[in-house]
């Protein structure tokens, strides 16, 4: 088809009036787009600058859906859609074009080109580097620019051997991009277009160092050239000129995106490789050099920066925060806090106070759009663009690292206002100042709660100048003085009226005219109420309809002292819930409340229904109440509170004595939902799931109408020949069969075979470790169900040495501390063990004897494995202990003990039940030589291995013997006998 031809396809295709014309085009467009050349017409349609712009861009996007789509298959053996000389050209002729075009068509383009770069270098486009180094040397450089920031982007967050084309990016392209830096900083009066070259240089080093050093850079004289040239932009004031009035375009403009990503950089270079404390020992001196040449001349610019702000000048929020996070991580540096400390009054008073203060922009959005004002506020995102959460962040860093020296000034500073406050008249109160200052003490409330004699002043300090503000005239305050009320609702007040004051004050402000007002008291009553010890006399004081209808009033604290209210307060919250939502699908403006307050209720009978889960009894008499909002709810119905309403689902099916047959028609809802829409939700989905097959596994096998056992299946078997989830999106697929297999103990050989099949055929298409891991897992349960049935079928399939060859691989493999890179959970231990000592219990033949030594030795790995993590984390546990009762906290953030994972019997521990096991599979084998040849073939190392297993499986037989009897012993009342 000739060009002007498919122009008029695609114009009608997105243009047309007509929607059967509509129609018939993309029709057209569906079967040309496997057509030779379709995908090289495309393109010239988009670079065509004589064609119409509504055209190029249509055919821009069509070309990117394609090239998304089809480029790179996820299954390796499914049919080329593109041909390859049709990707040569399209690889050839983009790198020309990406350019050139408008920048309405380059965002398309660039995508385009980012997916062919991940997907094709440098395997299948090897030259793509050479391309950029030609364009640089040929001064085509935004080009060479553009391409590369794509290009180092691809390794920004790999590590490792990923990251090993790093290297010969950094070192054929970096001394020119020095060079091309360097000259554009010599500019006079420079354009935004350097400013755009400047920050795609930026963010090609920042993208090349974010998680390691390139070792090109850390060369001194390299590394220093680097250095100087961002210093040098990082200290040089952003040009005046031209600048943007409006406020959303002004933080974009090209000059302060340089300067945002120049202070990124130096920040990144400071947090990840300039701190010796935290380098391993190569790494060390680099981090010594940086702390000594750069890290406060860093600093000192950085504070100079920031005078701009209290001299009235301008910086963007973003720069502001990332320059007080900075300054915040220097506070611990005792080099770096000297340096900091001549200047910290002004610094602390009036550059970082000022900035916590309520502003001109708050005070708009607080009239023209309270909904966003909400959103921001709550908005976790937010925080990391904001100079008002970096500069609680830095005062809570200041009082809790050098609080001796700088929390009483701080305090006597804020005090300071309060008093002005109070003595100014009402027309010339500093309002914003006291918001400020009430944001402060908020802040700082663990600190001062702990910290005398702020501690015993407290609530002297929220009577005199809290809770004066819930009846402020500035609806801001009221706000403020909701949230700091909360903050402190845990404190011993001496006078209880004071907490009763409070406490109404809160409910009364769920009502208050200003929306961001009632949702500050929403969340502020959710900590009343976890701090009130009578809350039941409360109930009584407090309008119940208030109290209903917040996020989360009851809490857990009040355990079976609920039961008597419970089912009451369950049908409360569930009328409260339906008005609720009748309010929210009515669109009533004046009540902008139902939403939120709808989640709430579900989410109030969800820690009502945790509180009284040690009474199965009173989930019979709740569940009529609460069956018709899930059977509502887990339709598409219920997207905005799916995740509420499966919580509950999972405590029903959980905690009740039995799974009622009402409850059991939830099934079918959520194997819809599953296949449907919900697949975000397959974590939580899991749970209940997970219930009614363990908890209702008689109904489960039994019942035809519905067949559960087929529809999990069919939903399983949809999810996971999907070839367009992703893996991290069926995790919860292989855990579900788990616990088919672990709960179904030969009854369901018949599904031994569909199932195994559905999993080999996922785990040669899985992509990342942890799925292969779980499915791997899927293998390990059938063979413990029954490991002859299971060793036919993966013969059958002819993978059967694939798996176990890629089982062992896993088993082996090691991250760089020596740790296991797999099967990481004391459950992953467990369960392999399992299926692997099935193995040992087969007659000889089914199994090779060679086959099998490499069982018993992995086998021996794994309990020897399981066994010093079973002692590291109960050394852990105590050290944590330890921690806790002193005040610290763990800094740890990778826990790859147990996890309690649903499924396995975790009564006993691990290493002895599979050590016992071994011994019982010994003692059955049917040719006993050959598992004693077995055990004397092992070399002197896992003989080792097996001696201390069974030396140590022996002392915890005993030890859990003597607790089984100690436990019967005190049911009885008798004393407890000597072994």
């Amino acid at each position: 088809m000739d060009l002007p031809s498919l122009a008029l396809i695609l114009r009608a295709a997105a243009l047309s009036p007509n929607p059967d014309e509509r129609k018939a085009s993309e029709q057209q467009l569906n079967q040309l787009q496997h057509t030779p050349q379709h995908l090289v017409r495309l393109l010239q349609i988009v670079v065509d600058g004589n064609c119409d712009m509504a055209v190029r861009q249509i055919a821009s996007i069509q070309f990117k859906n394609f090239i998304a789509k089809n480029w790179a298959p996820v299954d390796s053996g499914e049919q080329p859609r593109i041909l390859q000389s049709d990707k040569e050209l399209v690889r050839d002729n983009v790198l020309v074009y990406v350019t050139q075009v408008p920048t309405l068509l380059r965002s398309q383009l660039g995508e385009c080109l980012k997916t062919i770069i991940y997907a094709d270098y440098p395997e299948q486009w090897p030259r793509l580097l050479d391309w950029v180094k030609y364009n640089f040397q040929n001064q085509q450089i935004y080009g060479a620019l553009f391409v590369l920031r794509i290009l180092s982007r691809k390794y920004e967050f790999k590590s490792d051997e990923e990251r090993t084309p790093v290297s010969r990016i950094v070192e054929e392209t970096f001394p020119v991009l020095l060079t091309i830096f360097n000259g554009l900083i010599q500019i006079e009066n420079p354009s935004l277009e350097i400013a755009e070259f400047m920050k795609l240089i930026c963010k090609i080093f920042w993208s090349s160092i974010y998680l390691e050093l390139p070792k090109q850079l850390a060369d001194p004289n390299v590394f220093n050239a680097w250095m100087l040239l961002f210093l040098t932009v990082s200290e040089r004031p952003v040009p005046v000129e031209g600048q943007p009035m409006d406020p959303e375009l002004r933080k974009s403009w090209g000059w302060w995106k340089v300067k945002k990503w120049t202070v990124h950089i130096l920040n990144r270079l400071y947090s990840r490789f300039g701190d010796p404390k935290l380098q391993t020992l190569e790494n060390k001196p680099f981090a010594q050099m940086f702390q000594k040449t750069y890290a406060g001349r860093i600093l000192e610019g950085h504070l100079n920066f920031l005078n701009t702000i209290r001299l009235g000048g301008y910086i963007p929020d973003r720069v502001t925060n990332l320059l007080l996070q900075y300054l915040s991580n220097s506070i611990s540096k005792n080099s770096m806090y000297s340096l900091l400390l001549p200047r910290l009054d002004v610094l602390l008073f009036e550059i970082v106070f000022p900035l916590m203060c309520f502003n001109d922009s708050d005070q708009k959005l607080w009239e023209e759009d309270p909904h966003e004002y909400v959103r921001k506020g709550y908005n976790i995102i937010e925080d990391l663009y904001s100079p008002r959460t970096a500069s609680m962040d830095f005062v809570n860093e200041l009082v809790q690292k050098r609080g001796k020296e700088n929390l009483p000034k701080f305090v006597q500073f804020v005090v300071g206002i309060f008093r002005s406050y109070d003595e100014a008249p009402a027309e010339h109160k500093p309002y914003r100042q006291k918001d400020g200052a009430m944001l402060a003490v908020g802040a700082l409330c663990d600190k001062l709660k702990k910290t005398e004699p702020y501690k015993s002043e407290l609530e002297h300090m929220l009577v005199q100048h809290i809770f004066p503000e819930f009846s402020s005239p500035a609806g801001h305050l009221r706000a403020k003085a909701a949230w700091v009320a909360g903050q402190y609702a845990h404190i011993n007040f001496s006078d209880q009226n004071n907490f009763r004051k409070a406490l109404h004050s809160v409910v009364s402000g769920m009502r208050d005219p200003d929306l961001p007002v009632r949702i500050d008291s929403v969340f502020a009553l959710r900590s009343f109420v976890e701090a009130c010890k009578e809350f039941f006399k409360l109930m009584n004081e407090v309008e119940n309809e208030d109290l209903v209808f917040t996020l989360e009033t009851i809490v857990d604290k009040f355990g079976e002292e609920m039961a008597p209210f419970a089912f009451g307060l369950c049908q409360n919250l569930a009328a409260a819930f339906w008005r609720c939502l009748n309010t929210s699908e009515a669109g009533d403006d004046s009540d902008d409340m139902g939403a939120l307050a709808a989640v709430g209720c579900l989410r109030a009978i969800s820690t009502i229904l945790e509180s009284v889960s040690s009474l199965p009894q009173l989930f019979v008499e709740i569940e009529p109440t609460i069956l018709p909002i899930m059977q509502k709810m887990l339709t598409t119905d219920g997207h905005d509170v799916f995740e509420e309403v499966l919580e509950i689902a999972s405590y029903m099916t959980f905690y009740s004595p039995t799974i009622s047959l009402d409850i059991w028609s939830l099934w079918p809802l959520l194997v819809e939902a599953l296949v449907d829409w919900a697949i975000d939700f397959f974590p939580n989905i899991l749970v209940p799931m997970d219930n009614f097959i363990s908890r209702g596994t008689a109904h489960f096998l039994t019942c035809k109408e519905p067949d559960y056992q087929q529809s999990l299946f069919n939903v399983l078997s949809t999810l996971m020949t999907d070839r367009n989830i992703e893996d991290s999106d069926v995790e919860s697929a292989p855990k579900l069969i788990e616990v088919v297999f672990q709960n179904c103990k030969g009854q369901v050989d018949q599904w031994v075979e569909p199932y195994l099949r559905l999993t080999v055929d996922r785990l040669q298409r899985a992509e990342t470790s942890y799925l292969k891991s779980l499915l791997i897992q899927v293998v390990a349960n059938m063979l413990y169900y029954n490991p002859a049935l299971t060793l036919g079928v993966l013969h059958n399939t002819g993978l059967g040495s694939t798996v176990f060859d890629l089982w062992f691989q896993m088993l082996q493999q090691k991250k760089k501390s020596g740790l296991a890179a797999n099967f990481k959970r004391e459950h992953d231990k467990k369960v392999c063990c399992l299926g692997l000592t099935s193995l040992l219990a087969l007659p000889g033949g089914q199994f090779p004897d060679e086959a099998l030594q490499r069982v018993f030795r992995a086998t021996l790995d794994l309990l020897v494995a399981y066994k010093n993590q079973i002692a590291e984390a109960a050394k852990e546990a105590e050290v944590d202990y330890e921690n806790e009762m002193n005040g610290l906290d763990s800094d740890d953030e990778d826990d790859d003990g147990s996890d309690g994972e649903m499924g396995m019997d975790d009564t006993e521990d691990g290493d002895e039940a599979e050590s016992m096991r071994l011994k019982k599979l010994a003692a059955q084998a049917s040719d006993a030589q050959r598992f004693q040849n077995l055990n004397q073939s092992l070399d002197f190392t896992y003989q080792a291995f097996a001696n201390g297993i069974a030396h140590h499986a022996e002392v915890r037989r005993v030890e859990i013997e003597k607790e089984k009897q100690k436990k019967a012993a005190e049911a009885a009342g008798a004393p407890v006998p000597a072994i």
